[in-house]
């Protein structure tokens, strides 16, 4: 096998874990944000409301590209219908050098019109502005891939001579890749960097979503007389939820402290009298212990604001006290659902 063919046989696995890799960030700041139209450089050369239909057809664009690519490469390999298959990896090889064209020709123009703007290219990753080092790897990657159409059904290297052969090329390609990517950068920013809870940023509709998922949502959801918070704030580390509800016949406020973090968050749970703005024990469920309290500290908080709530003082917008923080609106005339 010449030396040429395997640089072209090393573009398609390449191209394809690129693309899947952008696909895949993408759909994580999409879970981080709770929208696909924030932040997703390219597409503020669009109208606001074609920003989130363009952004939802780029990602699975190229997941289904991506994933083209690997199925044809790999089933050709194994001797599959050949005919068939060449066509489909052919149209696949096409479609992502027709992707990267685009790309490239789009990165030229939002540096002109936007140049503060990233490429949102690999979602939050890529808040750099663009500069050259984005457009030529945009440009690298539409010519790599499209280098490889004709290319016959891809064969396992031979041991020996050929692995190493085949291993240089791909380091010396990633080394290229990296070279040319701002986010290598930001990546190893995170890595070294903890952000302090106090200054997370996590949506109130993420910490809704993440309330409705946990176990003391669960346990004591049936106390719950309504279908909106009475009231939200953040104080700190965590965000407290308070619902009305009703205990052995008389009026109660049920607090609900989530901690700001967006993977399974710890969840407490206070029961506070509506009248006396008091703490009362939380009923024992079948089967089950009490959930967890608040500390001392946070009962405090807990008992005071909900007395406030439960003699009708229900919050106009809160916003969370720090550089970050996200405005909540009054949840009395909202809907549950508009949190999601």
């Amino acid at each position: 096998m010449s030396f040429l063919q395997v640089v072209r046989e090393v573009q398609i696995p390449l191209v394809a874990v690129m693309l899947l890799v952008a696909c895949l960030t993408k759909v994580r700041q999409l879970r981080r944000s709770g929208s696909m139209d924030s932040r997703f450089g390219a597409t503020a050369l669009f109208p606001v409301s074609m920003r989130k239909p363009v952004a939802v057809a780029l990602c699975v664009a190229e997941a289904v590209l991506g994933l083209g690519l690997i199925v044809t490469a790999c089933s050709c390999g194994a001797g599959a219908a050949w005919t068939g298959l060449f066509v489909t990896a052919t149209i696949a090889k096409v479609g992502a050098g027709l992707l990267f064209l685009v790309a490239t020709s789009t990165l030229i123009e939002l540096r002109t019109v936007r140049p503060d703007v990233g490429c949102g290219c690999f979602g939050d990753f890529s808040t750099t502005p663009v500069g050259g080092r984005t457009i030529a790897r945009s440009a690298f990657l539409a010519v790599a891939i499209l280098s490889t159409i004709g290319l016959p059904p891809i064969k396992a290297p031979h041991p020996g001579v050929a692995d190493l052969e085949l291993l240089a090329i791909v380091c010396a390609e990633l080394l290229l890749i990296a070279a040319l990517s701002p986010e290598i950068g930001a990546g190893l920013i995170r890595l070294g960097y903890s952000e302090p809870c106090e200054l997370r940023h996590v949506p109130s509709a993420r910490t809704l979503t993440a309330l409705r998922h946990s176990k003391q949502w669960r346990r004591y959801a049936g106390m719950i007389t309504s279908d909106v918070p009475a009231d939200i704030w953040r104080e700190l580390c965590w965000r407290y939820v308070v619902y009305t509800s009703s205990y052995e016949g008389r009026a109660a406020d049920l607090v609900f402290a989530v901690f700001l973090q967006y993977r399974r968050p710890i969840v407490q749970i206070a029961l506070v009298d509506s009248l006396t703005g008091l703490p009362v024990p939380l009923p024992t469920t079948r089967g089950r212990g009490r959930a967890r309290t608040y500390s001392p500290a946070a009962t405090g908080v807990v008992a005071g604001t909900a007395a406030a709530v439960g003699a009708g003082d229900v919050a106009a917008p809160v916003a969370d006290a720090l550089p970050v923080a996200d405005a909540v609106p009054a949840t009395a005339d909202l809907p549950f659902s508009s949190y999601f």
